[in-house]
């Protein structure tokens, strides 16, 4: 299986994309692991909110494949412990899923096109967490599900 992160805009803080480094290093152990990034929206600020969720929509949908299984990092979505959710990624790969795409959306979420092409949302808090920090969350708790799939110590119970 392969696992392909995507998010709206570049991570501009050294530090947290130092530490998503060393976290994508580390998952390459045990997965194949994307980040792809889509470059902010040209004249975001000209843009209503529906308008600029439409445009990020399409830029998102453009990146994927028929069988790709989408699944959006969304406040609303279902919360997992850290065992469920490397629980659920074996799953998907019992299941057969060649790619998994895990989407962060712009900053006012995501197109109901691409709402629609959703397999399944989750939810990393409810809390609130910058986009930038969001993604290191996610690749930190990949790495993290991995480990916990092989009985390996760096999680603790």
């Amino acid at each position: 299986m392969n696992i392909k992160l995507i998010a709206i805009g570049k991570t501009d803080q050294k530090n947290l994309q130092a530490l998503m480094d060393e976290y994508q290093k580390r998952l390459s152990f045990y997965i194949k692991f994307e980040l792809e990034i889509i470059p902010d929206i040209k004249n975001a600020k000209n843009l209503s909110e529906p308008q600029q969720k439409e445009k990020e929509g399409e830029l998102i949908l453009q990146k994927l494949s028929p069988t790709d299984f989408l699944i959006l990092l969304d406040e609303n979505g279902k919360s997992f412990s850290s065992v469920e959710f490397s629980e659920e990624l074996q799953k998907k790969m019992n299941a057969g899923v060649k790619t998994l795409v895990y989407v962060i959306g712009g900053p006012y979420g995501f197109s109901d096109a691409v709402y629609q092409k959703a397999q399944q949302k989750i939810s990393l808090s409810k809390m609130t967490f910058s986009h930038q920090m969001v993604r290191l969350f996610f690749i930190e708790q990949l790495y993290r599900g991995f480990t916990i799939l092989r009985n390996e110590p760096y999680h603790h119970q």
